[in-house]
């Protein structure tokens, strides 16, 4: 990369390795010098840093849709078949692999982390490759956003689902008297809302800004010839035996309807829940794996950008397994045992979303990976919760736990499951080095969708360490609030408009008609609910319920607002992180042990989460907890890595801070400090959790606090938000613009386009956090 930079980027450069504190500062100085700032470019052709022939190719690899310009040799051996098309041609293999709430920061300091607690996968990132601890969830911090977030590159706003795993709409006119309908946002991905007629919402849950089916993740990868695994990862497999399996096989004489149909007894579900959820194999194109003699139907996507016709795929254990496994449904997993679901007696299939662990999702990932599935992407439930219900195979300390339900860090159950994962990672990584895949030949990347708050209070004894003393909790547990009680207590007028919540630790609110967010009762519940409080049981202290709110003016800033407009709330409170609210519940104000974790806020502890990259030109024994990403930066990396490109539009970037720089897009790599400082200022002015976006959400919580005389606070503030994001967005656009034609349009970034757009990125942070500071007094 080169040395000599311009001035705005040399200072971008600084500010990105700093820890931000004072950039504010720094931005306001610039206004001042923006006249020396924006100087003639300073670097010459006697400033580039010459790269070697020997690790630059300057010949393209093969042409067609999965190809990404500026790369280097690209071509692979005739009998090759998945034509990832890595720099050196070294990527042979996919890994991902997405955790449940696992933890690298530690919940209590005296007991280790999971992370910590499971050294044979720590280690092999941090040995193999490169570990980030400063990346971030999307808002609203949910499994299903973030994780889908994660696998297209996109924020809620472009694939459909911001809300949580669930989320509420406003229905279609004549469709129903209710204040709101919910659907679940775990749902097969070319699922419409509401399949009733008249339609409630007829368009697609995972939805794109054009009001189109959103563009699927496993698409670069079929078109390149690459068959492609699912274990339990949200939308890519059937998450139900209802909707996923009519759309996807609307025939009714099909054996797959058939059964869903038929499903009409406890033991009948159980069965078709093992035999269909959880596990997909989607083809390339013609691939036999997927052939109608093995069960497999039609890989649908109507509206995928420039056609998706021709393929195939297999959904379910029922039909999968056996195609990868001498024709029998029968698996073991890495302990040995036969992989089923918990039911009495065991159904032999798919083990369940909520107890899936990592001997059994690591098993179907490694026969996959055998069996001529190079590309797989995989789930893994928690270790927070006693998986004695929902797993046959719990460790025995879990047996015995009298805590049945959530877990306490340093619980006997809790490490025994780490313990049990750990050990699942050893064998796994054993089986892959002895079948020939490891980080020389494949693309690893590992992490957490989000890292939730615990809830709870201190151990006994104060002292434990979970790991030679354990830890017991008094008080384990959630808060559940009856929201409705609280309101109502608060402002009696409001019970005569009723309201509904997606019940949540940041609730969205619904209100009876959609009314404008201006409306007088839509003002009324905002700053209602601005005031709640609650005496915890937890700590026996006050608390304050509402930590920030936004309405769909600031909501739309966050990326939150979808082409569907009967999906957007009438505001969104983001609550304290002990609390889960509801709209029922006597006491209105009562400790739930069964649920101790908790997610959806804007809590550090929560959005700040971790991923680790291993493989084939990621850097090495590299622990970065300085470089800002979020979770839409990790497709645009992992395709530009592949030689892959999606027929859309990211809103992440390449983490180039974390790859070699021969094995960057020479776009990228020509003069990489431009890149990394035109990326770090997009970052900032565009990710939900980067500087502007929290400034702008304590913006919009004073908005919609305020009361003064014709609501001047919060009509003003309202219109600096609107005009704030209006700015935004077009200056994003133009510097999204750019980052992607680097990474696959092989288009280098000069410097004389670069600062000004820097320039501009770092005097809106500087003037939304004035407002910030000024609203805030």
């Amino acid at each position: 990369m080169k040395r000599h930079k311009g001035k705005v980027v040399a200072w971008a450069i600084a500010v990105v390795k700093s820890d931000f504190a004072g950039f504010i500062r720094q931005a306001i100085a610039l206004v001042l010098s923006l006249a020396i700032a924006l100087s003639p470019m300073l670097a010459s052709a006697s400033d580039t840093v010459k790269k070697s022939t020997a690790s630059k190719k300057t010949h393209g690899g093969p042409s067609g849709a999965s190809s990404t310009a500026g790369k280097g040799d690209r071509g692979q051996d005739e009998h090759d078949v998945c034509r990832l098309q890595s720099n050196r041609r070294t990527i042979k293999h996919v890994i991902y692999i997405q955790f449940d709430n696992v933890h690298l920061e530690r919940d209590n300091p005296n007991v280790p982390s999971d992370l910590e607690l499971m050294p044979h996968l720590l280690n092999f990132l941090q040995n193999n490759g490169t570990l980030m601890t400063n990346s971030h969830t999307p808002l609203i911090s949910h499994t299903s956003d973030d994780i889908v977030t994660s696998i297209t590159g996109v924020y809620g706003d472009r694939h459909g689902i911001p809300v949580g795993n669930s989320f509420g709409y406003f229905p279609a006119p004549g469709t129903s008297t209710a204040a709101d309908l919910f659907d679940s946002s775990f749902t097969y991905w070319t699922d419409p809302v509401s399949t009733a007629t008249p339609s409630a919402d007829s368009l697609p849950i995972m939805l794109a800004a054009n009001g189109k089916n959103a563009p699927a993740p496993w698409v670069p990868y079929t078109r390149a010839g690459c068959n492609f695994g699912a274990v339990s990862l949200a939308n890519m497999e059937f998450e139900n035996i209802t909707n996923d399996v009519f759309t996807v096989f609307p025939d009714p004489t099909s054996p797959q309807n058939i059964e869903a149909k038929n499903a009409t007894t406890a033991a009948l579900r159980a069965t078709a829940v093992a035999d269909f959820e959880g596990i997909a194999i989607h083809c390339a194109q013609g691939n036999a794996l997927c052939s109608t003699a093995n069960g497999g139907g039609p890989d649908a996507l109507p509206d995928e950008p420039g056609g998706y016709v021709g393929f195939n795929a297999l959904f379910g254990h029922k039909y999968a397994i056996p195609a990868i496994n001498n024709g029998s449904t029968s698996m073991n997993d890495l302990d040995g045992n036969v992989i089923t679901d918990a039911s009495t007696p065991a159904n032999v299939g798919f083990p369940g979303f909520s107890g899936i662990n990592a001997a059994q999702t690591l098993a179907y990932v490694a026969t996959m990976q055998e069996q001529g599935i190079p590309v797989t992407f995989a789930y893994i439930s928690d270790i927070h919760d006693n998986p004695k219900r929902v797993n046959l195979h719990a460790p025995a300390a879990c047996l015995t736990d009298p805590e049945t339900g959530a877990l306490g860090p340093g619980d006997v159950c809790h490490n025994a499951l780490a313990a049990a994962y750990d050990e699942a990672f050893d064998k796994f990584f054993t089986r892959l080095k002895n079948d020939g895949i490891d980080q020389s030949n494949t693309l690893f990347l590992i992490t957490t969708e989000e890292q939730d708050h615990f809830a709870g209070g201190p151990p006994t004894p104060a002292d434990c360490d979970g790991v030679n003393v354990p830890c017991t909790y008094a008080k384990l547990g959630e808060v559940d609030v009856n929201t409705t009680a609280l309101l109502n207590a608060i402002d009696p007028n409001l019970a005569s408009t009723p309201f509904d919540l997606h019940f949540d630790m940041a609730p969205t609110f619904y209100i009876k008609g959609n009314p404008a967010p201006t409306a007088d009762i839509t003002r009324e519940y905002e700053r209602a609910t601005g005031k709640l409080t609650a005496v915890s049981p937890i700590t026996g202290n006050t608390d304050n319920l509402t930590v920030a709110m936004a309405d769909p003016v600031e909501m739309k800033l966050l990326h939150m607002v979808t082409a569907d407009p009967q999906r957007t709330p009438s505001f969104v409170m983001f609550g304290n992180a002990d609390y889960f609210f509801q709209t029922m519940g006597s006491p209105a104000v009562a400790e739930n042990a069964g649920f101790a974790y908790n997610h959806g806020g804007i809590q550090p502890e929560i959005t700040t989460t971790w991923m680790g990259l291993v493989g084939p030109g990621v850097k090495v024994g590299k622990m970065d907890n300085v470089t800002f990403a979020d979770e839409t930066d990790y497709r645009p990396t992992m395709l530009s890595l592949l030689g892959l490109k999606d027929d859309y539009q990211h809103e992440g970037r390449v983490l180039a801070e974390e790859v070699e720089p021969w094995a960057l897009p020479d776009a990228v790599s020509d003069d990489g400090d431009t890149f990394v400082a035109l990326a770090a200022a997009f970052k900032q002015i565009n990710a939900p959790l980067g500087q502007l976006g929290k400034d702008s959400l304590k913006i919009s919580t004073v908005a919609l606090n305020g009361n003064d005389p014709n609501d001047a606070t919060y009509n003003k503030l309202e219109q600096q938000l609107s005009n704030i994001t209006i700015a935004r967005d077009a200056l994003a656009a133009r510097m999204l613009n750019l980052l992607e034609e680097a990474e696959f349009s092989g288009k280098r970034i000069s410097e004389r386009e670069a600062r000004p757009l820097i320039a501009e990125a770092f005097l809106l942070l500087a003037y939304v956090h004035q407002l910030e500071q000024f609203t805030s007094r």
